[in-house]
């Protein structure tokens, strides 16, 4: 029987500005995420389940988006509670 390839970890490769690269590579360190960052090169990440996209998206998002962009992220996600909250009651 051939083993399945879909529990295997996907490594991605992103670009993004040196800066903004090392900051996202330590907060993904922090979310115990496997990267590695070298010196001039993409930010590597190693993709084991969809909580780790989603938290990649999350810092990545945080990481290089504009404070007006931040800002009508987290209305969104208040309209979105407060409706939930409506909804269930």
């Amino acid at each position: 029987m051939k083993p399945s390839t879909s529990n295997q970890p996907i490594t991605h490769s992103i670009e993004i500005n040196f800066n903004q690269r090392w900051s996202i590579y330590y907060r993904l360190q922090q979310l115990e995420i496997p990267c590695s960052c070298l010196t001039n090169q993409p930010l590597q990440v190693e993709i084991n389940n969809p909580s780790a996209i989603a938290q990649l998206c999350c810092v990545v998002k945080q990481s290089t988006a504009s404070r007006s962009e931040l800002i009508d992220w987290l209305d969104n996600c208040w309209r979105i509670e407060s409706k939930r909250r409506k909804n269930k009651f």
